[in-house]
């Protein structure tokens, strides 16, 4: 049996005060950024730590009040749905940039709801484990930002619009009914007039805007067939609502353009002209469940996706998406994060309003089976 391997033995204090020839207490007060000694000690202490490959250790951070180096963000999605997300994998991409240049780490937590959310923001909080947090999903009725509140803990909402009545968080947001109203303008401009939206999760704050906004478009140009149905995000619900609504069935759920927002069941019974999705997953799945179905695409439906990513340009025909930089969406976050870390003041920050990319999947209303 080979022997067992001992862990290597991290450097401390002491190991430096020995290299650098001083006292650890110069040590300590050279790395800790205190007076006491001179900036030619202080500056040979911070050489020899750094030749050593010297860290403080989290737990004595958090004993001299300097923090955890560490943010968190929960996610209270179905974790099944995380791995195929193109969005979430570059919004992280580009906090961890951030975070990375800052030398903080990333505490990570998948649960089950909003509840089981503020529990971990609760224990984190208790057991000092991280020095703020990025909340992402805003939902329309919120107990987490009077949570953030109560705590004091650091907080920037991804996502949400601004709220006046938080004024210590920060929001860093995009336009999404801006750029919803884009998409019905382009499918109203090719001769659109029976649109369904298969939406994301419903309860989310960017889910219902999107969803008034339709509405609202739809109102204004007089269309009475254009509904919104809520979904999990993933291909397989993307694909069962496509096949629903090609099939002209009415499904639970559904918002007509006359309806609530809350509620209600869509007057069904004509298939749609255009389809608009909340990602790009749904999209890819929605094409190949539409042709399974013998529809085509562009020719009997168009086909519009949330996100775009290299998905859209992976399939036939590639897919006409609202574009946006997430990775800089990502960046952004983290730079509110840190500066709020750093005693900054709380902010609201937009980003810009994704842009629609016309490709192969839009086309003018046809005269196939779903045509006027």
């Amino acid at each position: 049996m080979p022997a067992k391997r001992s862990p290597a033995r991290r450097p401390t204090m002491k190991d430096i005060a020995q290299r650098a020839g001083v006292s650890e207490s110069a040590v300590s007060f050279a790395l800790n950024d205190r007076p006491g000694v001179s900036e030619i000690t202080r500056d040979r202490v911070r050489r020899v730590a750094e030749q050593l490959g010297w860290r403080p250790s989290t737990a004595a951070r958090q004993l001299s009040g300097e923090g955890a180096a560490t943010v968190g963000l929960v996610l209270a999605r179905p974790a099944d749905t995380l791995g195929v997300d193109s969005f979430f994998l570059q919004l992280i991409s580009g906090i961890q940039e951030v975070l990375a240049e800052r030398h903080l780490g990333l505490l990570f937590q998948v649960v089950e709801d909003v509840d089981d959310e503020c529990a971990v923001y609760r224990r984190w909080w208790a057991e000092h484990r991280v020095d703020g947090v990025l909340v992402v999903d805003p939902r329309t009725d919120d107990a987490r930002p009077d949570l953030l509140d109560e705590l004091g803990l650091p907080a920037v909402v991804i996502g949400g619009a601004p709220d006046a009545r938080h004024p210590g968080l920060s929001t860093v947001w995009a336009d999404d009914a801006g750029a919803m109203a884009a998409v019905v303008d382009e499918l109203s401009a090719l001769g659109h007039r029976r649109i369904v939206h298969i939406a994301g999760l419903p309860g989310l704050a960017h889910t219902e805007r999107r969803i008034r906004t339709l509405r609202a478009e739809a109102d204004r140009r007089g269309l009475a067939e254009v509904r919104s149905v809520t979904t999990d995000y993933s291909d397989a619900e993307g694909a069962a609502v496509t096949r629903r609504v090609l099939q002209g069935r009415v499904l639970e759920g559904e918002v007509p353009a006359g309806g609530t927002v809350e509620g209600g069941v869509g007057e069904g019974g004509s298939r749609p002209t255009a389809l608009i999705y909340d990602n790009d997953v749904m999209a890819v799945a929605g094409v190949a469940a539409a042709t399974e179905l013998g529809f085509s695409v562009p020719g009997d439906v168009s086909v519009v996706a949330w996100e775009d990513s290299a998905l859209c340009r992976m399939v036939k025909p590639w897919l006409s998406a609202l574009s946006r930089d997430t990775v800089e969406f990502g960046r952004t976050a983290a730079k509110e994060l840190t500066s709020l870390l750093d005693g900054g003041p709380a902010r609201a920050v937009r980003v810009p309003v994704p842009q629609l990319i016309s490709r192969e999947s839009t086309g003018p209303c046809g005269a196939g089976p779903s045509g006027d």
